[in-house]
């Protein structure tokens, strides 16, 4: 209950001044057509499989594998729906009925799954599946480079996948090969209750965790493995692994509660000599923080971790490690992304360690003598003279197997979620990021998979300094028709392209779509997208080291007053004309690029007179799309200029001249029931000709209920009220001939119904 309460207080503040933080509005939204019609969408869809989960990128080879359900892919980088290669790998036979035998669904769960997919050398691949709950794996050739067309299955090399890939397509399991050894994170029993940190391959023996020992692994649900270099030295090199627990530190009546962990070990350790034979003598973990600081110290935590991606710096002992993260509360939902530092997370490691103790047991601190060499640390040169872990001292064995868990929280940079979404209908699935190289400095571009089959595209962009950065939501698109949760996702920076699997299908789709922004000077800058420019003409990707005169980008500060000041265009605007009927609905359509953009109106009765901002009120009603005019009337002849205002700057993005048609000087009937004008029968079909060709359509079919009612009603429309200013500011008294006319014509049921707004 504690917890829930906790959770409940994003809703009653923010993270600075008591308000829930808002859900970010992407600047631009595209559906699944315009992508697939537009954009450059290709999807891949392999008949009677699904399940498109390991990916695997190979820039060389210009290939994309894929595991899917009985199958290997291989695919084209530039087009995936072109030129697949396959492997038809299914489970035998007799796997398959044991299967069903032992209770499993044979169409669904009884199939092989694809769950690791690694490059283990120059011409081979290492891949892992279910292999209907008997995991099984196999090396495959794929030939060293893209004029090799081999794509093949060594059947002479297939092998026990067990402590490799799960048993259960359901669970989850993550690896990284490292030279020739594979490090898993995965359930090593059929029941999926036996959860281990394994290393096999290779030539080293077999090392796992300490079985049934909730201190080193607590049900954990593993998410992503690295490898990460700690020194010059490579008997420095660690393996960290990040997952999520049932947490053994939780405090008491609260039930079970969910941490995100990071875990280490160091890649040559063997195992001890007497105690822990076989077993990581290295492992630390500790918890990873994900919260927004509340008052009074009441965080707000986000435990469910989803994802983890590495971002690779210049520095390749410090990589940036971006997580996903989401809640499992039913009072609150929202999703989180952290960003963590190396130096954070090796500053953990270094103690202090936890310690349960005191009469109620609670884990604190650890106070005493920590032996040497410090648990955690790797046998090399660079911190004393051990040769292996076997040559670790007892007391420093037995200190590590009781002291697994590390006291101190690994916080983000920032202290801070870097982005955030609460209450919105999607959950956060996946990431991959992009560093992107713009005219004023490197930009750190989010792609994020959802639950939906949407993915989110997000800069990073420093606020005030570097140090504090502001994410920017910049495009929200839907690049699975059916909505499936997104599985997976990988870039190609050097193609340019985003990858992404889903249970149904794979989708490809370009990085950067700048001509969508707009083709404006202006509506390029204010998009701030560090892989597009404006480039004099149009808004073009945008490519460093290329010298071109007119070219404008500014990310950090996206000011068009700056950048756009000698655009040739600058002033010309779009313009419209409108004719609209006395007594019936008109409706002023201005729709920006910017879903960020804010759009008001002004009125102008000529060129010459002073703009007025159009004012609403229940006769004039601003939408999504524009401004309804509920009975138009002859005051609102006129010019509407629609404005945008986004991040500061206002720009005109329509001018729409309206002329108000009187329809009782204009329209009459006709013994016939034909329309007619008040001059003769001479002009009749001449003008309604052309006045169909002038009155624009309203959208929702307004147009039509208002030309029905001209038609059906067998007698000219009422004068309208007179209205003494442009729309919402104010209108006379009715006429008293209009009453005494109204009297005499009887109730307005009889009349024919009212015009009314088709909003």
């Amino acid at each position: 209950m504690i917890r829930m309460l906790l959770l409940l207080l994003l809703l009653l503040h923010s993270t600075a001044a008591g308000r829930p933080p808002p859900a970010a509005t992407p600047r631009l939204k595209l559906a699944f057509p315009e992508l697939r019609a537009r954009h450059g969408l290709h999807l891949f869809v392999l008949e009677r499989s699904c399940c498109y989960e390991a990916l695997l990128l190979d820039e060389e080879r210009g290939r994309l594998f894929v595991g899917a359900q009985n199958h290997l892919l291989s695919l084209a980088l530039d087009d995936i729906s072109q030129r697949e290669r396959k492997i038809y790998w299914p489970a035998p036979v007799e796997w398959r009925e044991e299967c069903n035998w032992a209770g499993k669904d044979i169409t669904a769960e009884c199939m092989n799954f694809m769950k690791i997919l690694h490059p283990y050398n120059r011409t081979h691949l290492y891949a892992c599946g279910t292999g209907a709950f008997h995991p099984v794996c196999a090396f495959v050739e794929a030939g060293q480079n893209a004029e090799e067309p081999v794509f093949k299955l060594d059947p002479q090399h297939i092998e026990d996948g067990k402590g490799k890939s799960p048993y259960d397509p359901q669970h989850a399991a993550a690896s990284v090969l490292v030279g020739e050894e594979l490090y898993s994170g995965v359930a090593t029993d059929l029941m999926g209750r036996d959860f281990t940190i394994f290393r096999s391959l290779g030539q080293r023996p077999s090392i796992r965790t300490e079985q049934h020992d909730s201190r080193w692994l607590n049900e954990p649900k593993f998410v992503a493995v690295f490898w990460v270099p700690e020194s010059e030295d490579p008997d420095d090199d660690k393996i960290y692994f990040f997952f999520r627990e049932t947490a053994v530190e939780r405090q008491q009546g609260l039930g079970k509660t969910s941490f995100a962990r990071i875990g280490q070990i160091c890649r040559n350790d063997v195992g001890g000599q007497r105690s822990l034979v076989n077993k990581w003598t290295t492992f630390l973990k500790a918890r990873l923080v994900c919260a927004v600081p509340g008052p009074d110290g009441a965080d707000t935590h986000f435990d469910e971790l989803r994802d983890v991606f590495l971002l690779q710096t210049r520095d390749k002992r410090n990589p940036l490690v971006y997580t996903v993260f989401s809640t499992s509360s039913s009072i609150f939902q929202g999703s989180a992304i952290c960003v963590y530092t190396m130096a954070d997370i090796r500053r953990a490691f270094l103690g202090p360690f936890a310690h349960k103790e005191g009469p109620n047991y609670q884990w604190v601190s650890y106070q005493g003598r920590v032996p040497y060499p410090r648990p955690g640390m790797c046998p090399s040169k660079t911190f004393g003279t051990f040769g292996s872990t076997k040559d670790f001292p007892d007391e420093v064995i037995q200190f590590a197997r009781h002291h697994p868990l590390m006291y101190n929280p690994v916080l983000p940079h920032g202290q801070r979620p870097l982005f955030l979404q609460a209450a919105m209908p999607y959950t956060f699935t996946r990431i991959a990021v992009d560093r992107v190289t713009a005219a004023d400095g490197h930009y750190d571009v989010l792609f994020i998979g959802t639950d939906v089959g949407t993915v989110l595209k997000v800069v990073s962009v420093p606020k005030e300094s570097w140090n504090h950065m502001e994410p920017l939501l910049l495009e929200e698109l839907q690049v699975f028709q059916d909505a499936s949760p997104i599985t997976s996702l990988q870039i190609s920076s050097k193609r340019q392209q985003l990858y992404a699997g889903s249970a149904t299908a794979l989708a490809q789709l370009p990085l950067h779509r700048c001509s969508a922004y707009g083709k404006a000077c202006a509506e390029c800058c204010l998009a701030r997208d560090p892989y597009c420019a404006w480039d004099g003409t149009a808004c073009t990707r945008y490519v460093p080291n290329t010298k071109r005169r007119f070219r404008r980008q500014d990310v950090r500060n996206g000011d068009p007053n700056v950048l756009c000041s000698e655009d040739p265009r600058r002033g010309s605007v779009p313009q419209k004309q409108l004719y609209g009927v006395e007594g019936s609905t008109a409706f002023l359509e201005c729709i920006p690029k910017s879903l960020q953009a804010h759009v008001f109106w002004t009125y102008q009765r000529t060129q010459d007179d002073p703009q007025r901002e159009v004012q609403m009120d229940e006769r004039v009603v601003q939408t999504e799309r524009g401004v309804l005019l509920r009975s138009v009337q002859r005051a609102d002849t006129g010019l509407y200029l629609c404005h945008a205002t986004e991040h500061g700057f206002t720009q005109l993005l329509l001018q729409l001249s309206l002329e108000v048609i009187g329809a009782r000087q204009a329209v009459g009937t006709a013994p016939d029931g034909d329309l007619q004008l008040a001059a003769g029968a001479s002009s009749r079909k001449v003008w309604y000709q052309d006045f169909l060709q002038l009155v624009e359509r309203p959208p929702l079919g307004a147009a039509d209920r208002v030309c029905q009612r001209l038609w059906t009603r067998g007698r000219p429309l009422p004068p309208p009220r007179a209205q003494a200013g442009p729309p919402g500011h104010g209108q006379d008294k009715e006429p008293h001939r209009a009453r005494r006319r109204r009297t005499h014509e009887g109730p307005r049921a009889e009349r024919g119904p009212r015009s009314a707004s088709p909003w």
